[in-house]
């Protein structure tokens, strides 16, 4: 029976490693496919995020067209609405604090939210900041962000609209507890840069292009548990040939 038994698992053996070697090298060569697909992608980040800003047609003629927006210089130009501040709560340099995404009443009368930078977790109240208040026409150049189509994760906490604290980006919702029309509101935001203002507060250029690329490390991974598998093989092979 040993014998047998032996043999029994010799046959399966031989008949599933091709295809574990086959599920090993496919998801390697998936990962290599990645590899240019993020590759090309930081690329355009890196072209789009170090271009000469653009007029806000140009974002928005590439989002009807259904392009990417994200990290698109961009330029606007109109008047805070600071009484209508939306606080974001954020982590900044290891210090925690809020960004203040701000309504900006453009020349044709539409808002487009401009995250403005950050301030500490003490200094969220517009009251504290007075100089912040910046009144008349501005413009701010920064880059487009794409509006989120739903709450990132299950583990971010809802929205608490009453206090002003906002956990996820939620465009609607901050246009909404202000009273402005949906409609009138631009559907995306631009990140100010770090243009210093008055009273050094908020600090604009908060935005972070932090995209990993660790897919070379799992091609190498999968590639070499396949040829280590092969290894086996071989070895097994010859030590019953022995």
């Amino acid at each position: 029976m040993k014998p047998e038994r032996h043999q029994r698992r010799f046959w399966v053996g031989l008949v599933l490693l091709p295809v574990a070697l086959a599920i090993l090298i496919s998801l390697g060569t998936w990962q290599v496919k990645r590899l240019y697909w993020k590759e090309d992608l930081l690329a355009a980040i890196e072209q789009r995020s170090n271009a000469e800003p653009s007029d806000l047609s140009a974002i928005e003629a590439a989002l009807d067209a259904g392009e990417a927006i994200d990290y698109r210089t961009a330029r606007a130009s109109g008047g805070f609405l600071n009484d209508k501040e939306r606080h974001f709560f954020a982590t900044f340099e290891g210090q925690s604090g809020f960004y203040v995404y701000t309504p900006l009443q453009l020349g044709d009368g539409r808002f487009l939210f401009v995250n403005r930078g950050f301030v500490p977790y003490d200094r969220k109240e517009a009251s504290t900041r007075p100089q912040s208040l910046i009144d008349g026409e501005q413009q701010i150049n920064g880059l487009a962000r794409a509006k989120l189509a739903e709450k990132p994760s299950f583990m971010v906490p809802e929205n608490d609209e009453a206090g002003n604290i906002f956990y996820w980006k939620d465009l609607d919702r901050m246009a909404a507890s202000v009273d402005l029309p949906a409609d009138k509101v631009l559907p995306f935001f631009l990140d100010a840069d770090s243009t210093p203002v008055a009273g050094g507060l908020p600090r604009g250029g908060v935005t972070v292009i932090d995209l990993p690329n660790s897919h070379l490390q799992y091609a190498i991974t999968w590639y070499g548990l396949a040829l280590a598998l092969a290894g086996v093989a071989v070895f097994g092979w010859l030590k019953r040939k022995s």
